[in-house]
């Protein structure tokens, strides 16, 4: 049998050309290589990466903290649960995380019976695929938005904390509280440089049986993502033109637009 000659891999760090870019970006370009590996300092930064994206899909959200951190809006505050009792459900069964658990749905109907009224905006907050995004995002921007509804004289429903929930478990949620608009928080799926992302999904009359092309979505609300201030105004603006149109969905486009400033000594970027 013929031996093949051993390859021998120069061990030196060659760093990528591309590499400049990464300046622009979170996505893992340009890493670099020794010989035919991975560079060391990529490689343990991407199993950390894992780990944490692992970890966000997996935690539980601390209900008890979390309510602690809407006091001081002094606003009705409830509870509720889908049927997926447990993370292994959740995961397992999507469909039972989109409805709500017989006494989380007796409890709502009990709470509209004692204070009947209907409202413009219901907020429900769900653990989702990152317990970590609504925990640590979601406090600021609901104070963003209390303070938008205020100023536009919208009636605000209690707050909704929704554990093991899907995106569809509000739609049940606002129907039972005659809420014309449903402004549902979740954590997203965790990427390998975003297990903190938080999705906005906005509902014009929501209902039991809508689907997602009813819906709109701002997604990736986060420090390293889409700002908190730049969430609201591009909700703000949606929920504005859907009372006009009366739906939401895939029909009604986003026209918000930001300004621009750019200064004449500024170095003209790649992108």
């Amino acid at each position: 049998m013929a031996l093949m000659k051993d390859t021998q891999y120069d061990q030196s760090l060659h760093q990528d050309v591309w590499s400049k870019l990464k300046s622009f970006t979170d996505a893992r370009i340009a890493l670099g290589r020794v010989g035919c590996s991975v560079p060391t300092k990529p490689l343990l930064e991407f199993q950390l990466a894992h780990a944490q994206a692992k970890d966000a899909v997996l935690h539980a959200l601390d209900v008890e903290q979390f309510k602690h951190k809407l006091l001081h809006f002094k606003h009705a505050l409830l509870v509720v649960q889908s049927c997926a009792v447990d993370k292994e459900t959740y995961l397992k069964r999507p469909d039972l995380g989109r409805s709500l658990s017989e006494q989380s749905r007796q409890q709502l109907q009990q709470y509209q019976a004692e204070n009947p009224q209907k409202y413009d905006v219901v907020m429900v907050m769900g653990d989702g695929l990152s317990a970590r995004a609504i925990d640590e995002n979601a406090p600021s921007l609901i104070d963003h938005l209390m303070h938008e509804f205020k100023q536009l004289d919208w009636s605000v429903a209690p707050l909704v904390v929704a554990q093991g929930s899907r995106v569809a478990l509000g739609d049940e949620v606002a129907q039972i509280l005659n809420a014309k608009m449903l402004v549902m928080l979740i954590g997203e799926r965790p990427g390998l440089s975003s297990p903190d992302s938080l999705g906005i999904y906005y509902t014009y009359d929501a209902h039991l049986g809508c689907h997602d092309a009813m819906r709109n979505c701002i997604s990736n609300v986060r420090p390293a993502g889409l700002p908190v201030t730049i969430a609201t105004q591009r909700l703000i603006s949606l929920m504005k033109k859907s009372l006009q149109l009366d739906f939401s969905g895939v029909n009604l486009k986003d026209e918000h637009e930001m300004s621009v400033e750019h200064r004449p000594d500024e170095t003209p970027l790649l992108f």
